[in-house]
């Protein structure tokens, strides 16, 4: 997961606003830097109270948005510069159709099979949150 200070704010503020946040990634990473990235905005996120969990079964590559049980985005889009501003990635938005219903089974499904991440999962030594705070710079390249 790259996201940056930019989204993280966004998902923050719905997050206060009463919007229900829920943000799922992988267990296992593919891109270990990557993956360190995204961890460095957790701790901001869940205070904000954006829900994060983990798919603890393993990897996950899933982009899927769903709001309000009426619309949802699928597609290859990531939550981050490259992909939208950069990339020419794409997306299908779906508006009342008959596929958001599975589309949210499915979702539910992965929920259940992810376990959520605490502050206390969080804790780091100074040295890892150095090497975060450094990789940070280079998100919009990752």
């Amino acid at each position: 997961v790259v996201i940056d200070f930019e989204m993280t704010r966004a998902l923050s503020l719905a997050a206060r606003r009463g919007v229900d946040v829920r943000l799922v990634v992988p267990a296992v990473p593919d891109k270990k830097t990557v993956y360190h990235l995204g961890k460095s905005y957790f701790p901001e996120l869940i205070e904000n109270g954006v829900k994060v969990l983990r798919f603890t079964p393993g990897f996950l590559h899933s982009k899927v948005f769903l709001a309000d049980d009426r619309q949802a985005v699928v597609g290859t889009i990531n939550l981050d510069y490259r992909s939208l501003f950069l990339h020419f990635e794409n997306g299908v938005w779906m508006y009342r159709c008959d596929s958001i219903k599975d589309l949210k089974t499915d979702i539910e499904e992965t929920m259940a099979r992810s376990m959520e991440v605490t502050p206390d999962m969080l804790k780091t030594g100074p040295f890892t949150r150095f090497v975060r705070s450094v990789v940070r710079i280079f998100a919009p390249m990752l």
